[in-house]
């Protein structure tokens, strides 16, 4: 009886750390590629000039530059890949993603408005992450009942999902107004910021912040996931407080978005693809699936954005249509592969 808790633990173990290993080669990898190559050698050196908060070398300030949006690119991936296994979890449907809710439609509201009105980019971000969160407390105000309910019944999660694609249908018809009557000299700003975007993106606390809380919740209660999962009518007899977890599990998965959202605009795909790969891979069970999901979606953005830097280097395309490109097929297949 105790040996497939050792070998979870193990298992899990091996997982995270070949996990982590590849988020930090591909760190490395996006600080050494570019239009300018700095060599594998350079970086250690290059690494102690920025301790010391100097970058006088080029490899150094390639170097912090390139480094800082690698790192934007993880804390994005990884929040809306950990969203992704939330909003599935909530939804009951490994199909779901982050967006799925119409809070990043939202937060495009917002954002696209302060582009209109050509403010400062620091507004931009303010307008995003606040009509996010003005969305999901409608959202929650509508769908509270269903929420605070004791079990996961299909009823309740369909009414929360038809009232998220209402927000949303409302929220891309402002979006076309906006982009319908924006002048030609920010139109280019706005369709990018659609698209998603890395470039220029500021290294912030916020995002590391929620996504550290909202790990650290999920994994906690990575066991009562795995119960609703498996026993949703009768998990409230089995001890879990379902109408409590439901209500975190929506609050955490719309804070990640929305940070997400803000930090680098809509890219699509990651959390859709990278938690139902995760799952394929390792197995839905969630004390494995949270961590891992975590850390693949942050590299697996991390390395889009570096493809989206070279590909066309000195120019650079938005990371958010390697992320299409890559997901539409990936997507289609996970489907033809659920269906079998």
């Amino acid at each position: 009886m105790q040996a497939n808790p050792v070998r979870l633990r193990k298992r899990a173990a091996v997982v995270n750390l070949a996990l982590i290993a590849t988020t930090l080669a591909s760190l490395v990898l996006a600080g050494m590629v570019g239009s300018v190559t700095v060599s594998l050698s350079e970086i250690p050196g290059a690494l102690q000039e920025l301790l010391r908060g100097e970058a006088n070398s080029l490899a150094a300030t390639l170097l912090d530059l390139r480094l800082s949006r690698a790192l934007v690119a993880f804390v994005t991936g990884a929040s809306l890949s950990l969203a992704g296994v939330m909003m599935q979890a909530l939804l009951r449907n490994p199909l779901a993603d982050p967006y799925v809710l119409g809070i990043s439609a939202g937060a495009s509201v917002g954002a696209l408005a302060a582009l209109f009105l050509a403010c400062a980019a620091w507004v931009v971000d303010s307008a995003a992450f606040a009509s996010a969160v003005v969305v999901s407390i409608l959202l929650y105000t509508l769908a509270r009942r269903d929420l605070r309910g004791g079990a996961a019944a299909d009823g309740g999660t369909a009414l929360l999902l038809l009232t998220g694609q209402i927000f949303s249908a409302v929220c891309i018809a402002l979006v076309t107004l906006m982009l319908s009557i924006a002048p030609e000299s920010r139109l280019r700003s706005m369709v990018f910021w659609l698209i998603g975007e890395l470039a220029g993106a500021p290294l912030r606390l916020l995002p590391w912040l929620v996504l550290a809380a909202a790990l650290i919740f999920t994994l906690r209660n990575a066991r009562a996931l795995n119960v609703m999962a498996l026993h949703a009518e009768a998990s409230a007899t089995l001890g879990i407080r379902v109408g409590t977890l439901r209500k975190s599990l929506f609050f955490c998965s719309a804070l990640l978005t929305a940070t997400s959202v803000t930090s680098a605009g809509s890219i699509g795909f990651v959390g859709l693809i990278i938690p139902h790969a995760c799952r394929f891979a390792f197995g839905p069970d969630h004390r494995l699936l949270v961590p891992a999901a975590t850390l693949a979606g942050g590299a697996y953005l991390v390395l889009t954005d570096t493809v989206a830097r070279v590909i066309i280097a000195p120019q650079q395309l938005p990371v958010g249509v390697i992320t299409a490109l890559i997901g539409a097929p990936v997507f289609l297949y996970q489907l033809h592969r659920l269906r079998k």
